[in-house]
């Protein structure tokens, strides 16, 4: 059985070694025409199908709260690299859909960013513990934990 000491040390390590590691990418983020977050938002959009998402579900999906994925998606559109138009089912709601100059730009930034993924990531982890990784994070991202029922004296 695994302590409190265990899961708080492993919580520790995971995100001190993700903190470093995003440092190491966002200092290495290769383009001054989107920024990190932005290109978030667009790698986001180009994994779904049409390339479009609703913005509630896109809030989801990336590091930033409601209002900041808000504002900067009204940037990206703004600059032509996404669209908002109304959501069909819901009067309040926006679809968000990449565009082809967005999807131009992300392509060009990706090639990049993946190289210095691969060499921050590649090369300090053999494929099997690149795996184990992924595993490691799938489960603990699809993990539900059982709600904390309020504790009386």
């Amino acid at each position: 059985m695994n302590t409190r000491a265990d899961a708080v040390s492993a919580w520790e390590s995971l995100f001190r070694a993700q903190v470093t590691v995003m440092r190491t990418l966002a200092a290495e983020f290769p383009d001054a025409k989107i920024s990190f977050n932005e290109y978030d938002v667009l790698f986001t959009l180009s994994q779904q199908p049409d390339r479009s998402l609703r913005l509630r579900d896109l809030n989801k999906h990336v590091l930033l709260t409601q209002p900041s994925v808000s504002r900067l998606v009204d940037r990206l559109v703004a600059r032509g690299f996404v669209g908002k138009c109304p959501e069909p089912t819901d009067a309040r709601g926006s679809i968000i859909r990449l565009t082809d100059a967005g999807f131009d730009i992300f392509r060009r930034v990706a090639v990049e960013h993946m190289a210095s993924i691969s060499r921050r990531v590649g090369e300090a982890l053999t494929p099997d513990e690149m795996a184990r990784l992924v595993s490691l994070c799938d489960k603990l991202r699809d993990y539900t934990p059982e709600p904390v029922t309020e504790r009386r004296p």
